[in-house]
């Protein structure tokens, strides 16, 4: 069985600590990937301090993988040893399910393999994160990583990447189209990003004016200071959709009168508590409010494959694992532009 070694909370109340493991020998069709770069993600977070309620300890965090594989199975067809690849918020499903048929295998409805935390389909141990040296999966989890992309900044987008190119594939972003994104962090640079590729008029959202001039770089064609009920109202029932991106507490009813009639909101963040929409912002214009989480394997490869072609990365701070606690730190102060991403070379 390899061994590994990571960072891992012992206790909801505990800092991550180094914490040392093993992984099960890989099967037939299973690659082991020796772990380059992990990004940290705000799931992480709660995850690591049990703030949804549902966690599992000792626990290495990490879903947004990339490494190079350095063992595969005597069946597996997509990797060779030496191969750069990629893994995300899931690791395995049912696999016969119809979700899991049409490749929507994060919709599994047997219930998805988290990467980190619940318990693994194939011997029942507890799954271990990217917070680590290697990481064990089926090569149907585990994706190519064209060759022109900085490493560092592909691994956000096996979570934060993924959870926002979906819904704006999925409500058919692209020209003609009005769009806003609501937040300019980890989740809403990458929207901001896809968005304005995919050639929509993009609008960002933020509480935060100073933040203008980056939205703007980063391919806004405009930015509304949220927090200003002039700014918001010049928009009134001119969007085609919106997607929130924001983790923290926030009044979506401030954005559904600017949706056009028939449009939609679609959530990706997670904030603490459930929101309080009001049934006439709903039924005023016949809007919907929506949710969406990452992909499926077949989309999150494609997504990949896009950021490729079009040279689209996430904005990173790279830091060695000794910092991720203090990581943790800044980013509930929003002090990171736009994501963490561990050095696992530091480990």
């Amino acid at each position: 069985m390899p061994s590994s070694k990571g960072y891992a909370a012992q206790s909801a109340e505990s800092p991550l600590a180094p914490h040392a493991f093993t992984r099960r020998d890989p099967g037939p069709t299973e690659v082991t990937i020796d772990i380059l770069y992990c990004g940290v993600c705000h799931s992480d977070l709660h995850m690591a301090r049990n703030e949804w309620g549902n966690s599992v300890y000792p626990m290495v965090p990490g879903h947004e993988i990339v490494g190079r594989v350095s063992a595969v199975g005597h069946s597996t067809e997509k990797f060779k040893v030496g191969d750069i690849a990629a893994v995300g918020v899931i690791v395995d499903s049912c696999r016969h399910c119809a979700p899991c048929n049409r490749g929507e295998e994060h919709f599994c409805t047997e219930g998805a393999t988290l990467t980190y935390a619940v318990p693994d389909r194939v011997d029942g141990s507890i799954t271990m994160g990217g917070y680590a040296s290697n990481y064990v999966v089926d090569e149907r989890f585990a994706h190519s990583v064209p060759a022109n992309l900085d490493l560092a900044a592909v691994a956000p987008l096996l979570c934060a990447g993924i959870t926002t190119y979906s819904p704006l594939r999925h409500w058919n972003v692209g020209p003609g189209k009005k769009v806003g994104i609501v937040g300019l962090g980890g989740l809403g640079h990458m929207a901001l990003k896809f968005a304005h590729s995919f050639g929509a008029h993009v609008v960002q959202f933020t509480t935060n004016a100073r933040k203008r001039e980056d939205a703007i770089k980063l391919g806004a064609d405009e930015v509304v200071v949220s927090n200003d009920p002039a700014q918001m109202k010049a928009h009134t029932r001119s969007f085609d959709f919106i997607l929130d991106a924001v983790s923290a507490p926030h009044n979506l009813n401030d954005y559904l009168p600017l949706l056009k009639q028939d449009s939609t909101l679609c959530l990706v963040g997670l904030p603490p508590e459930p929101p309080a929409i009001s049934p006439f912002a709903l039924i005023s214009g016949r809007v919907s409010v929506a949710g969406s989480m990452i992909g499926g394997m077949p989309e999150t490869q494609s997504m990949l494959d896009y950021c490729g072609e079009h040279n689209i990365v996430s904005e990173v701070e790279v830091i060695p694992i000794q910092k991720v606690n203090e990581a943790y730190t800044r980013m509930l102060k929003q002090d990171v532009k736009y994501r963490f991403v561990i050095d696992m070379s530091t480990l």
